[in-house]
């Protein structure tokens, strides 16, 4: 009789084996939305960004060259630096578009 009062205090003590889950899926959601999510949305809004450069554009390139659009490829955009030095560049390395066309720089 004692055997049969452990074994039922011993299987009525564990929790359900759904329980073990819920944190880990608790941190996933957690990574989800404070990680990945965020990380999505910068990239698709940079993706929108470099499809939509345009002649004109002054932008600002990953290796930190600031320069204005003279013309736009498909894989490439040529970035006039200075006057008369034109750098040839790869358009997914835009990070930033500084101003568009209809804005003129102060010293032009």
């Amino acid at each position: 009789m004692l055997d049969f009062l452990a074994a039922a205090s011993s299987t009525a003590a564990q929790p359900p084996a759904w329980t073990g889950w819920i944190l880990p899926l608790g941190m996933l959601l957690i990574l989800w939305f404070l990680i990945i999510r965020p990380q999505m949305r910068q990239q698709k809004q940079h993706r929108e960004k470099v499809e939509g450069l345009k002649k004109g554009d002054e932008v600002v390139t990953g290796g930190g060259l600031v320069g204005k659009i003279t013309k736009v490829e498909e894989h490439f955009v040529h970035v006039e630096v200075a006057k008369g030095m034109v750098v040839k560049a790869v358009r997914g390395t835009i990070g930033e578009v500084l101003s568009s066309r209809g804005t003129p720089a102060a010293n032009d």
